[in-house]
């Protein structure tokens, strides 16, 4: 990151051109900061010393360095643009200075490898698109992006080695493919600028994340030094705490809009409802750290993989935590995956698809947040059912008025009272006049005359075709508690 130093000779003589006015990583040259809003900058600076926060677009604001040399300021940013604009900090013995600054929307992505995953890919994995990605991307130099290296910290960090990066051919391989598909949809939507605060791990777990406090309140994990040491995961990414402290810390004063999450794979086979209830307190942790109020977060399914048993039900079970967890937060919303990876992908833990999991995260926060109403981003999820003679009645709901395909229907089975599930025929029923059956999945198997339970793709791996009338595939589930 460049910092320009503004200082008369004789200063520069006399303090071999440093100010003393410190700055994380995090405020720097071609960063976004978030529109309309009181956005937060800090630093440090000598103890006592006042440091005046100059912006290009609005005027100065003042803040007090305290006893331990940290300050924070807050500045008025307005509607967004993409006039390059400057920051200057003054501490009295000298000015820093930052440029190629824009205003606009500021969103987290935080998660897992999935959410790490780079436009260019992983060795052995690649990600569709990504020469015409790479063309696109000159189209798309207001989108910015901030990747917050992943370091393990035993205390709770206050920066990060950093830099912002401007979107171009270039540069954009190396930015998330899951976030900057969500950036590029939202600039094309909105046509302001859109940055991205990576902070995510490959393989961390929901309690990678926590605090210390919440760590100790709600779970046996170990928190001091010496347990952790003692403490040996498979591997490091599967420790709890270390990674939020070093990866997640440092971005806590920054203002932001929302948090875009995906993650899960490491928790798959947690007992009962641990992760949905412990993805609970991690949202609420961090909407507390921000101190922005209860901003969007929006996650993301763990696609289908086989999980060493294509047809076990470890994988989908977490998939039911994570909509569970969708129900119990505030102002959350979950993307379904289970059409986004294909057949030959069942061990690929990270699927090619990256492109259509952003469009869907910005299909929700464009018509949740941004009054894109006509934009459809709901999956459907089931509703009920009802059993007449040995055929299934299934509703949806958020289904946008339509089940499709209208036959030919993949994915579903049903079990007796034996509870053995059985691959069943299902196409859409729909009779005039016909009550409560008027319009709905009918699912049937020759080989259950007396169902009891449907299941929808609920197995590690298993590929439905039911979509609504956005196009989007229907949320795997079970009727039955077993």
């Amino acid at each position: 990151m460049k910092r320009f130093l503004l200082l008369p000779m004789a200063a520069v003589l006399t303090l071999s051109a440093q100010a003393r006015v410190r700055l994380p990583h995090l405020i720097g040259d071609n960063m976004v900061l978030q529109q309309q809003s009181e956005a937060r900058l800090w630093g440090w600076a000598k103890p006592g010393s006042t440091v005046k926060v100059t912006t290009s677009w609005q005027g100065t604001a003042t803040a007090k360095a305290g006893s331990d040399g940290k300050w924070l300021a807050r500045v008025t940013t307005g509607q967004a643009s993409d006039t390059p604009q400057t920051v200057t900090f003054d501490d009295g013995d000298g000015t820093v200075a930052i440029k190629n600054v824009l205003i606009g929307e500021v969103w987290v992505c935080a998660g897992q490898s999935n959410m790490e995953m780079p436009v260019r890919g992983f060795w052995g994995c690649p990600v569709e698109d990504y020469n015409q990605t790479v063309i696109d991307a000159r189209n798309h130099g207001a989108v910015r992006s901030v990747k917050i290296p992943s370091v393990m910290r035993m205390e709770p960090q206050d920066d990060a080695q950093c830099e912002w990066r401007e979107c171009g051919p270039q540069t954009v391989g190396d930015f998330s493919a899951t976030g900057y598909f969500f950036a590029r949809t939202m600039h094309q939507a909105l046509g302001i600028p859109v940055g991205i605060i990576e902070a995510n791990k490959g393989g961390s777990r929901v309690e990678s994340w926590l605090t210390k406090e919440n760590l100790q309140r709600h779970t046996s994990e170990p928190t001091d030094s010496a347990g952790i040491v003692a403490f040996k995961p498979e591997w490091d990414y599967h420790r709890a705490m270390v990674w939020g402290n070093g990866t997640f810390n440092p971005i806590l004063n920054y203002t932001v809009k929302g948090i875009l999450f995906y993650q899960g794979c490491s928790n798959v086979g947690d007992p009962g409802n641990q992760y949905s209830e412990r993805l609970k307190l991690l949202v609420a942790q961090w909407r507390q750290q921000f101190a922005l109020g209860e901003i969007p977060f929006y996650f993301v399914e763990i696609a289908p993989y086989h999980y060493d048993d294509v047809n076990g039900t470890q994988g989908a079970l977490l998939r039911e935590q994570q909509q569970r967890a969708a129900q119990m937060i505030p102002n959350s919303s979950l993307v379904c995956t289970n059409d986004l990876v294909y057949p030959y992908e069942t061990t690929q833990i990270h699927p090619a698809q990256k492109r259509q999991v952003g469009e869907r995260l910005a299909w929700t926060a464009l018509s949740r947040d941004y009054g894109f109403s006509e934009v459809l981003y709901k999956s459907s999820s089931y509703k009920d059912m009802t059993v007449k003679g040995d055929t299934v009645f299934i509703h949806l709901q958020d289904n946008y008025h339509a089940d499709a395909p209208y036959e030919m229907i993949k994915g579903f089975e049903v079990a007796g009272q034996d509870r053995v599930f059985h691959p069943a025929r299902a196409r859409h029923f729909w009779r005039p006049g016909g009550g409560y059956w008027d319009e709905a999945i009918m699912v049937v198997s020759d080989e259950v005359k007396q169902p009891v339970a449907v299941r929808y793709c609920f197995r590690n791996f298993q590929l439905g075709n039911v979509t609504n009338g956005a196009n989007l595939p229907l949320f795997p589930f079970r009727t039955d508690n077993w």
